[in-house]
């Protein structure tokens, strides 16, 4: 009999629990944006599905350009216009500066330290200083242009080659291989990979498995009780992974520092600029901030690079006339030179209006990297607690007809004549956020992928193996948006470089 009474009080004690967390989330609600109803307990979990980026974009044009939703126990705000998102990016930038971690990332060693997860605290601005600084300033980016010259050098020697031998090349491998060397020439004067690599070093499937495992659906970060356990073993694998990236950027950092105690010439790159850097500053940037900055370098400066690269060659593929404009202007730059500059190349209207246009049909990343409230905020007529979770649907607002006409043609004629960006001010344009979470990389990834597309137009027609209408357009969720199926096709050189 104890024992039925003890059951019967267990069941009502548990029964009375969710009935008091449901009526105070309505009580919360009635002060937060509209939304979806939820199911008990897993919330509008069923109301998302493999793209949560269109999903969302859905439900948007039935509950408003903000509007609540809630993942498990997690209450999440969803911005899905220009305005919207000049609310949260601009007007209360650092009320909404927050970061939310998925449990992923935390299986990277000293992940706090990381200047994308952490605090927009002094430590950040320490971090980001010596980013702009040492990384992306354009005097140093000048500084180190030779090697990235370099490396497209060498690029177009292998792509002539299989011109020569007609083989079919993997442009986003490829675009990764390049985007990979870019960096590493910029940061570390030195090459990681051969094109001919069939695993680039190693690093494309670690980047790739990163992507993957950090994008996918991980109950754990709904339901945060559950962590301990990694019931899905997404910690484990991500694990894998950076522990991986963690050794190689470890071993750069050391064979650096015997190079530089053995009083040898010093390479003026990247690396050396950090190591001066934390040697002047210990107290605040240490050898652990250069290990994880070079860690984020590798995995956010090549996949999202090469992914725009394919989806750029994708969508000139499939519109003729669009790549051969495009070769006019460049080889009307070039000249009798022979050879692309990429300082010259920076400016190019169409070049650069082709690459605004794949960024807004393609966004790398299709929902903003996750802010958080760092206190109780108002954002338009709503009030959003503390530890609120938010999320820019950039995709949305970027195919939005209220503000693009024809969003999901490819047009890249809308960008020229006008002031529209990518840099965080016009906010129905945000690939890469805005305000002091905006991405730093903007600056070199600006030059990597244009040197990379100019390079692939300029020397080269492009032979698909099927017909344009048979082209795979469709594509994967991750923490970048990846074709479904690689582009793949023959180059045949028409213009050897010099």
């Amino acid at each position: 009999m104890e024992t039925m009474e003890l059951l019967f009080l267990f069941l009502s004690a548990t029964i009375f629990f969710f009935f008091l967390l449901h009526f105070i989330n309505l009580h919360r609600r009635k002060r937060l944006p509209p939304g979806p109803t939820g199911l008990p307990i897993i919330g509008n979990l069923l109301d998302i599905g493999p793209k949560p980026h269109e999903s969302l974009a859905k439900l948007s044009k039935k509950h408003g350009p903000l509007m609540t939703i809630q993942l498990g126990s997690i209450t999440t705000v969803v911005a899905s216009t220009p305005d919207a998102a000049r609310e949260i990016l601009q007007r209360n930038d650092q009320a909404c500066s927050g970061r939310i971690i998925p449990d992923a990332v935390t299986a990277l060693h000293n992940h706090d330290a990381a200047v994308i997860w952490i605090p927009a605290n002094e430590e950040w601005r320490t971090i980001r200083k010596a980013l702009k600084t040492y990384l992306t300033h354009q005097h140093k980016l000048d500084t180190v242009r030779d090697l990235r010259e370099n490396v497209m050098e060498e690029m177009l020697d292998f792509l002539q080659e299989s011109g020569r031998k007609k083989a079919v090349v993997d442009i986003g491998k490829l675009a990764f291989a390049v985007a990979l060397n870019q960096m590493s020439n910029t940061c570390l004067s030195r090459n990681l990979t051969t094109y001919e690599s069939d695993d680039i070093g190693g690093f494309k499937a670690v980047v790739k498995k990163l992507m993957e495992v950090d994008g996918k659906f991980n109950i754990a970060d709904i339901f945060p009780v559950l962590k301990p356990f990694d019931p899905q073993n997404i910690r484990r694998e991500a694990k894998a992974a950076y522990d991986w990236l963690d050794k190689v950027t470890e071993s750069f950092i050391q064979e650096r520092l015997k190079h530089r105690e053995s009083k040898m010439a010093r390479f003026g790159d990247t690396l050396d600029s950090l190591l001066d850097y934390s040697e002047d500053n210990e107290a605040d940037f240490n050898l652990i901030h250069i290990r994880i900055l070079l860690v984020d370098i590798f995995i956010a400066g090549t996949e999202t690079n090469s992914s725009t690269t394919e989806w750029v060659m994708t969508e000139l593929m499939l519109n003729p006339a669009k790549f051969s404009k495009l070769r006019e202007e460049i080889s009307t730059m070039v000249g009798e030179e022979g050879k692309i500059q990429e300082a010259k190349i920076l400016n190019l209207p169409y070049l650069q209006a082709v690459i605004k246009e794949t960024l807004r049909l393609h966004l790398p990343v299709p929902l903003l990297v996750p802010h958080k409230t760092e206190t109780e905020v108002k954002l338009g007529k709503y009030m959003i607690p503390k530890n609120t979770r938010i999320l820019v649907n950039a995709w949305s607002i970027a195919r939005d007809p209220r503000y693009w006409e024809k969003p999901l043609q490819f047009m890249p004629e809308r960008f020229l004549g006008n002031l529209v960006d990518y840099k965080g001010q016009h906010f129905e344009f945000i690939p890469f956020g805005s305000g002091r979470r905006i991405c730093p990389g903007i600056p070199l990834a600006h030059r990597v992928v244009s040197l990379t597309v100019a390079s692939f137009v300029y020397h080269f027609d492009w032979m698909l193996p099927h017909a344009r209408e048979e082209m795979d357009m469709n594509n994967v969720f991750g923490l970048t948006l990846l074709r479904a199926t690689p582009l793949l096709a023959t180059p045949s050189p028409i213009k050897l470089a010099i």
